[in-house]
């Protein structure tokens, strides 16, 4: 790829309106991001306006000066199991080891509010694994996930997916250990530099870490948290999930042991994951996404849809009585990929409950604590 290309590739990606699908879109049809930016510009409509070419060459250049790298999709070191998400991150910021990309991967996540057996069990797995020879991944955030980056960090083996910029740390108290993983491992970024993490992060930062992974194991988890979309996230992308057993008197494990009763393998250690771990990721089937009843509505004007999440345009749709995902898509006026986005934000939020059967239903209830896990 030129340095052109490049630089087109973030550009495109960072225009407002312009979501994952869009991106594969874009490209496909112009045969390149410098194309697809000269066509927007053309567009009589200017419906979406990317920006500026200082701006972009700025934030390419500051990934570069602090040792990072960027990672487009569909070209090496992108990875392919990343890639066959149908909304994978279409620019990625990396700082650290990139040869940790091609390696096995699993995903290692759980409670915040972890208990100490908790995250003792999840230091020593990810030890174990690592030491094995497989990365760990996770989302660096407190509890279960940091408990996991710090077992594998002693064999340089853990991938950290952040919900905000390279440059910031979240939680604070983990920005030691975030920038010992810049060191020894590896850090991955879909935001921008100095950008903060909002809600709506958390669920895009998730399923990075699920992408990446070729199964994704749950050491502790709530119901409705943020830890069960991931694992979600995972078996809907035809990864193994894995759960670790907990005492059903403790609420922090009553989703993970959820997880077990609906068919996730039972693990107890790093030996039970390896058993069942594919051994490489093209064994992993190649994830082919639902088809929407209908075609996602061309953007107008006066009402161009984001695709960083509407989740106001759909909490009007959802009520006390169960409805499917289907009908909630066909019914609102977001693309397909943007309503699902802004689901997973509301569900982390605790104002929707997913249902068997790709149903959703108002939960009425507004959990206080940060849509993080």
């Amino acid at each position: 790829m030129t340095p052109a290309e490049s630089l087109a590739r973030l550009g495109l990606a960072r225009t407002e309106g312009i979501g994952p699908q869009n991106f594969r879109r874009l490209l496909a049809q112009h045969g390149g991001a410098a194309a697809a930016l000269r066509a927007l510009a053309a567009d009589p409509a200017r419906r979406f306006a990317p920006p500026s070419p200082g701006a972009v060459e700025r934030e390419h250049d500051a990934v570069l000066e602090i040792g990072g790298a960027w990672l487009h999709l569909g070209t090496p070191p992108y990875p392919p199991l990343l890639a066959q998400l149908e909304d994978a991150p279409p620019v990625l910021a990396a700082l650290g080891n990139l040869a940790l990309l091609p390696t096995r991967q699993v995903a290692l996540v759980g409670a915040r509010n972890a208990s100490a057996a908790g995250r003792r069990i999840a230091e020593d797995m990810a030890e174990a694994l690592a030491e094995a020879g497989v990365t760990v991944t996770s989302g660096l955030a407190r509890g279960i996930d940091a408990a996991a980056h710090e077992g594998a960090l002693r064999y340089g083996r853990t991938i950290a997916a952040v919900a905000g910029g390279l440059d910031i740390a979240y939680p604070p108290e983990n920005r030691d250990l975030q920038d010992r993983i810049a060191e020894g491992g590896l850090l991955l970024a879909e935001a921008p530099l100095g950008t903060a993490p909002l809600a709506r992060h958390f669920p895009r930062r998730n399923r990075i870490v699920a992408g990446l992974s070729l199964g994704v194991v749950v050491v502790e988890a709530a119901p409705r948290s943020g830890t069960l979309i991931t694992a979600r996230m995972g078996s809907e992308a035809g990864r193994e999930i894995y759960a670790v057993p907990g005492s059903p008197l403790d609420p922090r494990c009553r989703g993970s042991n959820d997880l077990l009763r609906h068919g996730a393998h039972f693990c107890e250690t790093a030996a039970d994951i390896l058993e069942t771990l594919p051994a490489t990721a093209e064994a992993v089937p190649v994830f082919t996404p639902p088809r929407d009843r209908e075609a996602p509505r061309a953007p107008s004007r006066a009402r161009a849809p984001r695709e960083d999440g509407a989740p106001s345009d759909l909490l009007s749709l959802i009520g006390q009585t169960p409805v499917t995902v289907d009908e909630v898509l066909r019914r609102c006026h977001l693309t397909a990929s943007t309503a699902r986005a802004a689901l997973l934000e509301l569900e982390l939020e605790g104002l929707i409950e997913a249902l068997p059967g790709n149903r959703v239903v108002r939960s009425g209830i507004q959990r206080a604590d940060e849509p993080e896990a």
